[in-house]
């Protein structure tokens, strides 16, 4: 079985401030974030709320991937958000890890 990789976005609430992250444990990193584990911008800012997530086979795509939403305007993340989670529900409460 091979392993996987993630890019994640956080939010705080719809609209709100928003981190992108990238992973190879999905569920321990989510954790992280909404239990504020790891000083820094997420816990600084209440991220808590897992909102976007693509799942990859390769940490380099997943790095390149990660790279370009980080370098996309503030509306293009939006809009990604938006097109697969118009509610801006938690994502982690729904996810069967």
């Amino acid at each position: 079985m091979s392993e996987q990789f993630y890019v994640y976005i956080m939010a705080n609430k719809r609209n709100g401030t928003i981190y992108i992250g990238v992973t190879n444990n999905l569920a321990r990193r989510v954790y992280e974030h909404a239990n504020s584990l790891v000083p820094g911008f997420t816990s600084r800012y209440g991220l808590k709320m897992l909102v976007y997530y693509e799942v990859f086979d390769s940490i380099s795509l997943a790095i390149q991937r990660e790279t370009s939403l980080k370098r996309w305007p503030r509306r293009w993340k939006l809009e990604l958000i938006e097109k697969t989670n118009p509610q801006w529900k938690d994502l982690a409460e729904e996810a069967a890890w």
